[in-house]
């Protein structure tokens, strides 16, 4: 978003034994540590941040092993995590190119290390299907961990990473993910499945998929290296039983597991291409916000309030913020 102020203290992590110095540093200060990856779903606040940033620049991506059914790939948490989607579907196993599970990722901005964070996930696909197992540095024990998945508390964008005690605790070197041979088979995601059909796409192939995808997000959302923006501002909201069936009975659009889109409840409370204390509701996607003029976090609070009030008073629902803040 291009707000926020300056850091007391930034150190860059590019190898997994700069850690316990970097954090010996930050407890010498008695300084909060705060671990930074792209930074695509982070915002700044005016006050600035008086501890320790960990700017992510660890590398690599590595085959673990596989066989004829699947296989395990592994990416140092500093890596984009474009570049690991790109890398799994390029692999070529001697009889096809492309392992399925994380393709429509494609285009997520952001690190690999933020993916766990925040289950990232993106067009039918969730890190939390793929994903074997992280490295940790844990900051209370002092050691390096080895996590599985099913000790994650991974979630609808929470894991224990970011909710919790686990909070601040861990700082992600490295993510292992799982995937298989078998290619994508309809039907996808409402907007995959319409760019496939208005094509005559048969063929589905993690490669494919991943081309549709990058095609879709390149005319819905703006590039981040041109507009200032975190991407997609607010989380989809999610209905139980009971209130998903009064939704659609009042034209609201509910997709299965009780999710209405933010970005549909935006558009329709007539937000789509307003501009609120600096900051442009996207006229491509209602779900992104863009600092048009905004100088301060204070505008985009205020901005974001008058979003949330006008789809409450609109639809009753209550948006939250996505991206991550940090500062005071």
């Amino acid at each position: 978003m291009r707000l926020g102020g300056a850091a007391r203290y930034v150190i860059e992590i590019e190898e997994d034994k700069d850690l316990a110095e970097a954090y010996h540093f930050a407890a010498e200060k008695k300084m909060p540590v705060y671990v930074l990856g792209g930074g695509s779903n982070v915002i700044g606040r005016d006050g600035g941040f008086n501890g320790v940033i960990m700017v992510n620049k660890l590398r690599g991506i590595y085959v673990i092993n596989s066989d004829k059914d699947k296989i395990r790939l592994c990416a140092k948490s500093g890596e984009l995590l474009d570049d690991f989607v790109d890398y799994s579907v390029k692999l070529f196993d001697g009889e096809q190119f492309g392992f399925s599970g994380i393709e429509a990722l494609s285009g997520v901005p952001g690190t690999v290390g933020a993916a766990p964070v925040q289950n990232v996930g993106a067009y039918g696909q969730e890190i939390a299907q793929v994903l074997h197992h992280v490295c940790v540095y844990d900051y209370k024990d002092n050691c390096f961990k080895k996590m599985p998945a099913s000790e994650l508390n991974l979630g609808y964008r929470r894991s224990i990473f970011n909710t919790g005690d686990g909070v601040g605790r861990y700082f992600i070197t490295s993510v292992t993910v799982e995937l298989h041979k078998n290619w994508l088979k309809p039907p996808f995601y409402t907007s995959l499945q319409a760019y496939f059909d208005e094509r005559g796409v048969t063929e589905f192939s993690p490669a494919v998929v991943r081309e549709a995808v990058l095609a879709i997000r390149g005319s819905k959302l703006p590039d981040p290296a041109e507009f200032a923006s975190s991407g997609s501002f607010f989380k989809n909201v999610y209905l139980d039983e009971a209130e998903a069936e009064k939704a659609r009975a009042n034209g609201i659009p509910v997709w299965d597991g009780g999710k209405v889109p933010s970005g549909w409840l935006i558009e329709h409370a007539g937000l789509k291409g307003k501009e609120f204390f600096g900051m442009r509701v996207s006229d491509k996607a209602a779900l992104v916000l863009i600092n048009e003029s905004a100088k301060s976090y204070a505008d985009l609070a205020k901005a974001r309030e008058a979003v949330i009030e006008a789809v409450r008073e609109k639809f009753g629902y209550t948006l939250e913020q996505e991206p991550m803040e940090l500062g005071e």
